[in-house]
C-alpha cells in the first residue's frame, strides 16, 4: 500500500466507517477488514491518528484498528505478519512526539505502545524506555503527561509477563529506572503539596495527576521488579516514605472540600498508597516484615482511635482494615505447632504481631468494631423505613453492600476473633452481660448497641461454642425479646431471629425446636417486612440443618407455608421474591409428600409470577427450583401442573431461545423429575423431546442429565417413545460418539442397554447402526475396563434376548472382516471369558453367564471348544448371586425378584417415585431378575447332555478344571 496515494482513500473509508447509516458503514468495515493484511496499512493509520487536524472520531477509529492489528499481525509467526521494516518504522513513529491533545485517544495510544512493548521491548525496541525517561523530564505539560501516561502503561504491561526470561528482563529494567522513578514521584508529590497553599485548582489537578501516574509506575516496579526487595535500600525507603506521604495527603484532605475538582483524585491517590502496601504484603510477606509494626500502628491509629476523626473516608477505612486483616491472617507469619520447625523469618514476624496485639489493643479494636462500625447508620435506618426490601437486599449482599464498610468490618472481626479468641471471648461476653433484659424503647442508641453486640455473637458463633450456653440464653432472654412487638424494638426482633439462625447449626437443642417454630410463626406475622423476611431466612437455615425432624415441624407446616406464601405475594423486588421462593422450596423439599394439602395457592400463583418475571431470569431459576421440589412432593399428582409445567420445561430447554443460557440446567432437572413422577406419557410431554437433539449436539456438562431424561422416557412408555424418536435418537448418538470422552461413551451405551431391556425384540433393530462398533470393540479387546464392561452388557442383552438379530449381526461382522461367523463367535467368547473381570456390576456378571449359557445346547465345534470358558463364567456368576440358607443348606439366587416384595420405607427415606415403580415392573420381566441362574445352568447342561449323549457330554466336562466342576456340583445339589 503506497503511503501517499493510500492515505486519502483510507481516510475516506474510515470517515464512512464512523457513519451511523449502516448502508455506508457496512461496506466501509468490509474494506477496512480487507486492508488489515496489506503492507503499509498500519503506517497509513499511524499518519491518520497522529494528524490532529482530522476529525476526532476518525482518529479514534484509526487507533482502534491499529491496536487490533497489533494483536493479530505483530508477532513474527502470525499469518500475514507485518514486515520487520514496517514494524521498525511504526515503533519510531509511535514515540516520535507525545503531544496527543485528546485524553481518550492519548490513553489508547499509550495502551497500543504497551502492547508493542510486550512483544518487542527491550530486544527489538531498546530505545523505548530511554525515550520515555527523557520525555517525562520535558517541561511542556502536555508532552510530560502523555509520556508519563505511556510510561505507566508500558510498565504495567511488562510487569504482567510471567515467563522466567521475561521476569529477568523486568528485574533488570526495574533496577535501572527505580531511582529515577522515585525522584520523579517525589518531585510531583512535593509540587502538589506546595500548590495546595496557592489554591490554583488547575495546577493542583495537573500535579496530582502526575503524582498518581508516577505512583502507579512505582507500584508495579516495587511489587514485581525485585526478587528480594527488602535488600534494596531505595525500595524500602520508598515504602517507609509511603506512610509519611499518606499522612500528608490525609491532612490535605481536610482542606479540600468534597466537591473540589481535586477531591476525587486525591482520594484515589490515598487509596493507591494503601494498594502499594497491600500488594507488597501479598507478593513479598517476608520482605514486608520490617513494615508490619508501622503498618499496624498506622492502620489502627486511623481506624480505631480519634486520630482518624474528620480525616478518613470509607474506602480508606476499608483498605486499612484489609491491611490489618492480611497481617493477622498471613500464613507466612504463623509459626508451626512445633516452633522449631518454623523459619526465623516467620518467628520474627510473629514476634512483632504478638508485641503489637496486646490485651488493651485487642480490647479496643473489638469494642470499636462492635460499638462503632457495627452500628446501623442513620442512612440504613432511613432505608429500612422507606425501602425495606432494598434494605434487606443490601444487608444480604447486594452490589453496593460488597463495596461498603460493613462487610469489611465483619470479616475483620471474624478473623481477629478467630486468631485471638481466648483474649476476646471474655470481652464480648462482658458486653453481652451488660445487655441482659429488655432495652428501653426510647433509647435508640442502646437498641443499636444491642443489635451490634448480638451481631458480633452471631458472627463468632463457632468460636463461642464452649463459652455460651445458647439454649439457656434462648429460653431465658432471646425468646422474650422476640415477643416484644413495639415498632421501635424491631431492630432487636430482626437481629435475634438472625442470631438464632447463626447458632442453629452450632449449638441448639432439638427439643427447643417447637418453641422456635412457634416464635417463627409469630414473627412471620410481624408488622415489619424486614423482620418477616429475616425470619424466613432463619426458617430456611432451620429446616436445612441436619438435626431437623419432620415430626416436630409438621404441626406448624400449614401455618408457616400459608404465611410464607403471603410474604411471597407481598414482596415486590425480584431479589426478595427469589429469597422467599428458596425458603418455600427448602420447606417443600424437607417435608416432601406431606406438603400436598397446602400447595394449592402456590400452584395457582406460580404461573402469574413466571409471566411477571419474563425479564428476570434469576427469578425464573428460583421458580424452576421451586417447581422441582413441588413435583417431587406431589408425585403422580404433579400431572395436574402440566398445563403450566410443560411449557416452562419447553422454554427452559430450547437452545434456540435466549433464556436457555440461564434456565437450562434447572430446566433439565425439572424435566427429569417430571418424568420420574409422571403416571403416564401425555402427547405434550412426548412433544418436548423435540428439544433433545439440539441439547445432545451441545455436548455440555448437562449431557448426563440428558441421558437420564432419555432413560426416563424409555421407562415411562418405551413403545410410544421409540416409535416416534428412535431414528432421530440413534442418529444423535452416532454423532455424539464421534466426539465424546470415555464417560460420555459409557453413558450413551447405558441408554442403548436400557433400550434393549425395555424392547428386546425391536430395540436391536432400531439402534442397529451403533451395534457393529460395540461388537468390534469386544473383538479388539477394548482397553478401558468400564467401556468393555458396557460393551459386554449391550451384546449380552442381544445374545440372550434376541438370538435371530444376534445371528444377523454376527454374519454382518463376519462378512465385513472376511471371517467365518463361527470363527468370529469363538473369538468373541474367548475375549468375553478373558475380560470377565472387567465387569464389576453383579447384574452384568449374571447377564454374561446367562448370555453365554444361551449358546447351549450346541453341537458347534467352536462353541464346544469354548465350553470350558462358558462353564467358568457360569460358576463365577453362581458365586456372585447365590446365597446359602444356613438352616436348609440350600442355595438361592439373590437377584430374583417377585411382585410381592415391597421394600419398607422408613420415615427418613423418600417414598418410591412412579419411575421407581416402573423400573421394578421392568425388572420383573428382565431375565437377570426373573430367571434363576442355578436353574438355567442345570437346564442348559441337561440339554447339552441329551444332545451329545452321556459319553460325549462327559468328554466335554473333562475339559473343565476339576475344582470348577466340584463347585458346580455343589451349586446344583438337589437338581
Amino acid at each position: 500500500m503506497d503511503l501517499n496515494s493510500a492515505s486519502s482513500i483510507v481516510l475516506q473509508v474510515l470517515t464512512q466507517a464512523t457513519s451511523q447509516d449502516t448502508v455506508v458503514l457496512k461496506p466501509a468495515e468490509e474494506q477496512l477488514k480487507q486492508w488489515e493484511t496489506q503492507p503499509g496499512f498500519y503506517s497509513v493509520l499511524l499518519n491518520i491518528f497522529t494528524n490532529h487536524t482530522l476529525d476526532v472520531n476518525v482518529r479514534w477509529l484509526a487507533v482502534l484498528y491499529f491496536k487490533n492489528g497489533i494483536d493479530r499481525y505483530w508477532r513474527r509467526v502470525a499469518p500475514h505478519a507485518l514486515s520487520e521494516e514496517e514494524k521498525s518504522t511504526l515503533r519510531a513513529g509511535l514515540i516520535a512526539n507525545f503531544n496527543e491533545p485528546i485524553n481518550q485517544i492519548a490513553t489508547q495510544i499509550s495502551v497500543l505502545i504497551a502492547k508493542v512493548a510486550r512483544l518487542d521491548c527491550p530486544r527489538q525496541w531498546p530505545e523505548l524506555i530511554p525515550t520515555l525517561v527523557e520525555s517525562v523530564k520535558i517541561q511542556d505539560d502536555l508532552r510530560q503527561h502523555r509520556a508519563l501516561l505511556t510510561f505507566y502503561h508500558v510498565t504495567k504491561t511488562l510487569a504482567s509477563k510471567r515467563l522466567a526470561a521475561d521476569r529477568k528482563l523486568f528485574y533488570d529494567l526495574a533496577s535501572g529506572i527505580y531511582s529515577f522513578t522515585c525522584s520523579l514521584w517525589n518531585h510531583h508529590t512535593d509540587t502538589f503539596l506546595q500548590q495546595i497553599c496557592t489554591k490554583d485548582e488547575t495546577a493542583m489537578s495537573n500535579s496530582l495527576e502526575r503524582t498518581l501516574l508516577s505512583l502507579k509506575v512505582l507500584r508495579k516496579l516495587t511489587v514485581h521488579g525485585f526478587v528480594e526487595p527488602h535488600r534494596n535500600v531505595e525500595v524500602m525507603g520508598f515504602l517507609h516514605a509511603v506512610f509519611e506521604r499518606l499522612k500528608q495527603f490525609l491532612e490535605c484532605s481536610k482542606s479540600i472540600e468534597a466537591d473540589h475538582v481535586c477531591r476525587d483524585r486525591l482520594e484515589k491517590t490515598i487509596i493507591l498508597f494503601t494498594k502499594v502496601l497491600l500488594d507488597f504484603l501479598d507478593q513479598h510477606p517476608f520482605s514486608f516484615t520490617p513494615l508490619i509494626q508501622r503498618s499496624l500502628e498506622f492502620a489502627v491509629s486511623y481506624v480505631f482511635t480519634e486520630a482518624g476523626k474528620g480525616v478518613v473516608f470509607e474506602r480508606f477505612i476499608v483498605q486499612c482494615m484489609n491491611l490489618i486483616k492480611m497481617i493477622v491472617k498471613n500464613y507466612a507469619y504463623k509459626p508451626s505447632k512445633n516452633v522449631e520447625d518454623s523459619s526465623p523469618e516467620t518467628l520474627e514476624a510473629h514476634k512483632i504481631k504478638v508485641s503489637f496485639f496486646t490485651y488493651p489493643t485487642l480490647t479496643e479494636i473489638c469494642r470499636r468494631l462492635v460499638t462503632q462500625y457495627f452500628l446501623l447508620t442513620e442512612e440504613e435506618l432511613t432505608m429500612w423505613e422507606e425501602d425495606p426490601e432494598g434494605f434487606t437486599v443490601e444487608e444480604t449482599g447486594g452490589d453496593s453492600w460488597k463495596y461498603s464498610i460493613r462487610p469489611c468490618t465483619e470479616v475483620l472481626f471474624i478473623d481477629i476473633f478467630h486468631e485471638y479468641n481466648q483474649t476476646l471471648t471474655p470481652v464480648l461476653l462482658e458486653m453481652v452481660h451488660t445487655l441482659q433484659g429488655p432495652t428501653n424503647m426510647d433509647d435508640t442508641q442502646a437498641l443499636l448497641i444491642k443489635d451490634a453486640v448480638y451481631n458480633a455473637v452471631g458472627l463468632a458463633a463457632y468460636e463461642l461454642f464452649d463459652s455460651v450456653d445458647f439454649d439457656q440464653w434462648f429460653r431465658n432472654q432471646l425468646l422474650a425479646e422476640l415477643q416484644i412487638t413495639h415498632n421501635r424494638y424491631k431492630p432487636i426482633r430482626r437481629r435475634v431471629i438472625w442470631l438464632i439462625g447463626q447458632w442453629i447449626s452450632v449449638k441448639f437443642k432439638s427439643d427447643l425446636r417447637p418453641m422456635l417454630y412457634e416464635a417463627i410463626c409469630n414473627l412471620l406475622q410481624d408488622q415489619d417486612l424486614v423482620v418477616r423476611i429475616e425470619t424466613a431466612t432463619t426458617l430456611k437455615l432451620t429446616v436445612d440443618d441436619f438435626e431437623f425432624r419432620t415430626d416436630q415441624f409438621l404441626p406448624y407446616l400449614e401455618s408457616m407455608f400459608t404465611l410464607l406464601f403471603q410474604l411471597l405475594q407481598e414482596v415486590r423486588e425480584c431479589d426478595t421474591k427469589m429469597q422467599v421462593l428458596h425458603v418455600l422450596s427448602c420447606v417443600i423439599e424437607r417435608v416432601n409428600m406431606q406438603i400436598r394439602p397446602y400447595v394449592g395457592c402456590l400452584v395457582q400463583y406460580l404461573p402469574l409470577l413466571w409471566k411477571q418475571s419474563e425479564e428476570h431470569n434469576m427469578l425464573r431459576c428460583a421458580i424452576l427450583t421451586t417447581l422441582i421440589h413441588l413435583v417431587q412432593g406431589l408425585g403422580a399428582d404433579s400431572k395436574n401442573l402440566y398445563p403450566f409445567l410443560l411449557p416452562v420445561i419447553q422454554l427452559s430447554t430450547d437452545v434456540s431461545q435466549p433464556p436457555h443460557v440461564y434456565l437450562l440446567e434447572d430446566g433439565l432437572e425439572l424435566w427429569l423429575v417430571t418424568l420420574e413422577n409422571s403416571p403416564c406419557l401425555t402427547p405434550e410431554l412426548l412433544r418436548i423431546f423435540q428439544n433433545m437433539s439440539a441439547l445432545l449436539e451441545l455436548s455440555s456438562e448437562n449431557l448426563r442429565t440428558c441421558f437420564k431424561i432419555i432413560n426416563g422416557y424409555l421407562f415411562l412408555s418405551p413403545s410410544e417413545f421409540l416409535q416416534v424418536y428412535a431414528v432421530e435418537l440413534c442418529k444423535s448418538f452416532c454423532e455424539v460418539l464421534k466426539d465424546i470422552n470415555m464417560d460420555g461413551q459409557v453413558q450413551v451405551l447405558k441408554v442403548v442397554e436400557n433400550v434393549l431391556k425395555v424392547n428386546p425384540l425391536l430395540g436391536p433393530e432400531m439402534f442397529q447402526p451403533l451395534l457393529p462398533s460395540v461388537f468390534q470393540g469386544i473383538i479388539n479387546g477394548e482397553r478401558y475396563p468400564v467401556v468393555m464392561s458396557t460393551y459386554l452388557g449391550v451384546i449380552g442383552r442381544v445374545l440372550l434376548q434376541n438370538k435371530s438379530f444376534f445371528s444377523l449381526l454376527l454374519n454382518q461382522m463376519a462378512c465385513e472382516s472376511g471371517q467365518e461367523p463361527h470363527q468370529l463367535l469363538g473369538h468373541m467368547i474367548e475375549m468375553w471369558v478373558d475380560r470377565m473381570d472387567n465387569i464389576t456390576q453383579p447384574e452384568r456378571r449374571k447377564l454374561s453367564a446367562l448370555a453365554l449359557l444361551s449358546l447351549l445346547p450346541s453341537d458347534n465345534s467352536i462353541i464346544q471348544d469354548k465350553f470350558c470358558g462358558i462353564i467358568n463364567i457360569s460358576v463365577e456368576g453362581l458365586h456372585d448371586v447365590m446365597t446359602e440358607d444356613t438352616e436348609t443348606r440350600t442355595f438361592k439366587d439373590c437377584m430374583l425378584m417377585s411382585l410381592s416384595e415391597e421394600p419398607k420405607v422408613t420415615e427418613e427415606e423418600e417414598p418410591p417415585t412412579e419411575q421407581d415403580k416402573r423400573k421394578k415392573m421392568l425388572a420383573l420381566k428382565d431375565p437377570v431378575h426373573s430367571v434363576s441362574l442355578q436353574q438355567f445352568v442345570y437346564e442348559k447342561l441337561k440339554a447339552q447332555q441329551e444332545l451329545l449323549g452321556e459319553q460325549g457330554f462327559q468328554a466335554l466336562m473333562e475339559t473343565v478344571d476339576t475344582e470348577i466342576v466340584t463347585q458346580l456340583q455343589d451349586f446344583l445339589q438337589g437338581f
